[in-house]
């Protein structure tokens, strides 16, 4: 039996958003949602299931914390795993979005086999 994941990818900037739809492309059964900001990242989640959230903190309208908060305060999504990815890499930004509800937090620039390994470890895909 294949599992089918859906993956929510939440960054404001294009080039980002494909490196990581490309990383992400390399595993076996994952579906890649885009959205370009928060409050976009919270209209697709209203709108489907998702079995991981990968989110950049900078961005526009609504910024990766709110948006960790807001999930983490909805009851359909309180569960699902949240991977931040960001160029904020002091030890306080790290604190603070692990506090709110983060699962995973690496800074960029992302090397692809980093992301890939931290997807599958939340999501329990084994790796073949």
């Amino acid at each position: 039996m294949t599992d089918e994941y859906n993956v929510l990818v939440v960054e404001d900037s294009p080039m980002m958003r494909q490196l990581l739809v490309f990383a992400l492309s390399r595993v076996k059964n994952l579906r890649v949602t885009e959205a370009d900001d928060g409050v976009d990242g919270l209209r697709k989640l209203a709108a489907g299931k998702f079995h991981i959230i990968l989110t950049d903190i900078n961005m526009p309208i609504m910024d990766g914390l709110k948006l960790v908060k807001r999930v983490r305060s909805d009851p359909a999504h309180k569960d699902t795993p949240i991977i931040i990815i960001t160029t904020e890499g002091s030890d306080e930004d790290r604190q603070r979005a692990m506090q709110l509800g983060a699962n995973a937090y690496i800074t960029k620039p992302i090397q692809a086999p980093q992301v890939i390994a931290k997807v599958k470890e939340l999501l329990r895909i084994e790796t073949t």
